[in-house]
């Protein structure tokens, strides 16, 4: 009889932002007793938070709004324009919808409130990581009124809907724009999936409409 060897989960490597340490000290203790989840490193400002980005394989960062010079969202915008491949969760103490939108538009994949039990943030870091966006409960019931699609866009993923709708290929967009083809594939996956668009010829299909109806050429 062959012998059962269970498989581990796979991993998920983890970077804290936030300006506290005592906070961080915190989420590290809460995360690291969860198997697949490996805290690599920490950050109290934008500057740490990019240079260990640049410097360390991380899949997610759990994000603080309140932080001393860039803020969260504002962080969360370079995130995604610099290392659109790394997954931001934030983690606030603000439940209002605007923060919430905001962080969202910023490139966010969830938003997740300080103050939740220790499996709403382990359940918002697996939603995150199999391609989800996640709210905590108090928030989700606030989103009543939902943006335009287009608004649920940052601006550069709004200029590559733009090149698509133009009927340009990942090589066309990635020189117009001065990005990397991996890069414009990225917003490509994170376009399809804020507009919950499944194959390539809707995407174009909304890309177009989305042309017409603004007007833009």
């Amino acid at each position: 009889m062959a012998e059962f060897i269970p498989i581990a989960p796979a991993l998920t490597r983890i970077m804290l932002i936030d300006d506290h340490p005592l906070v961080r000290d915190g989420l590290r203790a809460r995360l690291e007793m969860v198997p697949g989840l490996l805290v690599v490193a920490e950050a109290g400002n934008a500057e740490e938070a990019l240079a260990a980005a640049s410097a360390q394989q991380i899949d997610l960062t759990l994000m603080d709004i309140n932080m001393r010079g860039i803020n969260g969202i504002e962080l969360t915008g370079r995130f995604h324009a610099l290392h659109p491949e790394i997954a931001v969760l934030i983690l606030s103490m603000h439940d209002k919808a605007e923060y919430v939108m905001q962080s969202i538009q910023a490139g966010a994949r969830g938003y997740v409130l300080k103050d939740a039990p220790s499996q709403d943030i382990v359940q918002a870091i697996e939603t995150v990581r199999s391609g989800g966006i996640y709210y905590s409960a108090a928030l989700a019931r606030q989103l009543t009124q939902p943006l335009p699609p287009r608004d649920l866009l940052t601006q550069r993923e709004r200029e590559v809907l733009q090149h698509i709708a133009n009927g340009e290929s990942n090589k066309q967009i990635a020189r117009e724009l001065d990005l990397s083809v991996r890069t414009v594939e990225t917003h490509r996956l994170n376009i399809k999936r804020k507009l919950n668009i499944d194959g390539q010829a809707e995407l174009i299909k909304f890309a177009v409409e989305s042309r017409n109806s603004t007007g833009t050429s």
